[in-house]
């Protein structure tokens, strides 16, 4: 699998055969906390790529910053081969590279189905002269509401579709949040820790739709503390520790990897990192 996706050794910042976001001298700085330094990454296209790392590592900053949620003090990036410094976050979802949050982001007065229609893009009827004008919107309407119930469908929300998305439950709101980002139809999806507070009979659900979105063509860049969903649904991982990538490659290695192993569970340590030890903060 390393072969497949990098042009060498599996070492922080290296090329890969065919990336779709290129990272450069990335960095961001809160006062004397530097959050994030990334020299070089390079994220697979056509891949599940898993960003972990201890807390306090830079991850969501990391997110933010790519995503125009947040402004670096330096560096660039490009994503599918245009440059996305400092472009803002509406223009980045529309160029194709969308995320959800780690808190979700659901607005609660609205029902589901509306939830959906909003995270479709340039809708005619946002403009005030064509919203006067029910046939300048009315048949895209339609079918932007045709592709929310679809996708409502394959979520297992649909019999939710005319609820308030504040009856949701904290998984539904993740199964909400990752259908609605879908609503653009991406090529990128990165997701902030989708399992957070997500009971089990809903983790199954989320892995498998994780997975559906690398089986529909699209790249996904997730950030997750659950070592057994990273083993198991990841073909690369990228470890942050201080703001800095201190290791990547196939998790089997990863997770054996001495710097990782530092990273999370501190020096002289030579076991590596087990779904069980991580699970339960060892």
């Amino acid at each position: 699998m390393a072969n497949e996706i990098a042009k060498g050794p599996a070492t922080p910042g290296v090329a890969k055969h065919d990336p779709i976001l290129i990272v450069d001298n990335v960095r961001r700085q809160f006062g004397g906390l530097v959050a994030v330094d990334v020299e070089h990454l390079e994220i697979p296209r056509g891949m599940i790529t898993a960003l972990i790392g201890p807390n306090g590592a830079g991850k969501t900053t990391f997110f933010n910053l790519l995503t125009g949620f947040d402004t670096p003090d330096t560096g660039s990036w490009t994503f599918n081969g245009t440059k996305l410094s400092g472009v803002p976050s509406y223009k980045v979802a529309r160029m194709g590279m969308v995320r959800t949050f780690q808190l979700t982001k659901s607005l609660n007065l609205l029902t589901v189905l509306e939830n959906m229609r909003l995270g479709a893009q340039r809708q005619p009827g946002e403009s005030i002269f064509a919203a006067l004008f029910k046939p300048l919107w009315a048949k895209n309407e339609k079918a932007i509401t045709v592709r929310a119930e679809e996708l409502l469908k394959r979520f297992k929300l649909d019999a939710k579709s005319e609820d308030f998305a504040a009856s949701l439950s904290g998984g539904q709101r993740k199964l909400l949040e990752m259908a609605r980002a879908l609503m653009t139809e991406p090529k990128m999806v990165m997701l902030d820790e989708p399992m957070a507070g997500v009971n089990p009979a809903l983790t199954q659900s989320l892995l498998e739709h994780v997975k559906g979105l690398k089986d529909q063509g699209m790249s996904v860049l997730f950030v997750e503390h659950d070592m057994h969903m990273v083993r198991n649904i990841s073909d690369w991982v990228i470890v942050m520790a201080e703001g800095k990538v201190v290791a990547e490659g196939p998790p089997n290695e990863v997770m054996k990897n001495p710097a990782v192993i530092d990273a999370y569970l501190g020096a002289h340590h030579d076991s590596d990192l087990g779904a069980d030890k991580i699970a339960k903060g060892e």
